[in-house]
């Protein structure tokens, strides 16, 4: 993630960061293991479209998350564009060591911004956790890899309810302190509000100056693309977003999926934003998900197309009378 110094909304005809995850946070809940070379198939085709930031897995046990027991697999299969940013989500030490040695450009840490959901998540309190990253991010940056610290459940929590921006605040300037040069901030289960996104972003700036921040959000009540454009006008231009708005965690109640990848850069090229995305690739490669997948996924564009598709009047019924 680039740092978002600007406080000012972001300007028309500003790139966006546009990071697909579907690959880690959509498989991860899937109850098919998808085969590898089905899940390779599917990363090239969201590269082919033009997205070059793509969280391909996680570094996890397979005990706690069977379909991304291939990590490595797949990692070696994908074929990377120039300029491409592939990353992976770690949990621990162990996640780390394996990320670096997979070649991966950067990874993304987690803890959650709620007790109760760290502990359901990754069985420790969250202080326990920002010490144990100590030693993980030293082992990164020896490695050169870059470090995106993610902070889960940071504008509330399905145990907990309200969490408060300080506390965010206080983990993302840890992260800070430990060598993050980003956050992420984690809608875990849907429960932004557009108020929320700007008290936790506000709150970053005032606690960690110069760090960058990007957002992460799910559709679970309808208003993950209102909290992109509250993201907008606070400045952000990082928002991650999961291919046919697959995702969901798979350790938080009432957990659903991500907001959708075309549905997102849809809403960013008809905002006047740059994406560098083809929309008709990415609706292809949003397909092949779906039909990998094997139901309907839950985006919109993928069903309707883009605004301006045009339609042969004479295949359309005319009203009678």
């Amino acid at each position: 993630m680039a740092a978002n110094a600007p406080t000012a909304p972001v300007p028309e005809g500003a790139r966006i960061t546009v990071c697909e995850v579907g690959p880690r946070d959509g498989f991860q809940i899937e109850a098919t293991f998808i085969p590898t070379d089905r899940k390779i198939a599917i990363v090239n085709a969201l590269f082919a479209s033009g997205l070059r930031h793509i969280q391909v897995t996680s570094f996890v046990s397979p005990r706690a998350v069977p379909q991304l027991a291939d990590a490595e697999a797949v990692l070696a299969g994908i074929d990377r564009p120039e300029g491409a940013v592939v990353s992976a989500l770690i949990p621990n030490l162990r996640g780390a060591e394996r990320a670096a040695g997979a070649g991966v450009d950067a990874v993304h840490s987690v803890v959650s911004a709620s007790e109760t959901h760290n502990l359901k998540n990754v069985n420790r309190p969250i202080e326990t956790s920002l010490k144990d990253f100590e030693a993980v991010f030293a082992l990164l940056d020896r490695a050169g890899v870059a470090i995106e610290g993610g902070i889960a459940t940071a504008f509330g929590c399905p145990f907990e309810g309200i969490v408060p921006p300080e506390q965010v605040a206080r983990i993302a300037r840890r992260y800070q302190e430990m060598g993050a040069r980003s956050v992420g901030l984690g809608d875990t289960t849907g429960m932004a509000t557009p108020s929320t996104v700007r008290a936790a972003v506000q709150a970053i700036r005032a606690e960690a100056p110069g760090l960058g921040i990007g957002l992460h959000f799910h559709n679970t009540r309808g208003v993950g693309l209102a909290c992109v454009m509250t993201g907008l006008a606070e400045g952000v231009t990082h928002y991650d977003a999961s291919v046919g708005g697959l995702g969901g965690c798979p350790f938080a109640a009432g957990a659903t999926g991500n907001i959708c990848t075309e549905d997102l850069v849809y809403l960013l090229n008809e905002s006047g934003y740059e994406t560098g995305v083809n929309l008709d690739a990415l609706i292809d490669a949003a397909r092949m998900t779906q039909e990998v997948i094997g139901r309907d996924l839950p985006g919109q564009v993928i069903k309707s197309g883009p605004r301006l598709r045009r339609y042969d009047p004479g295949l359309t019924a005319t009203a009678a009378g």
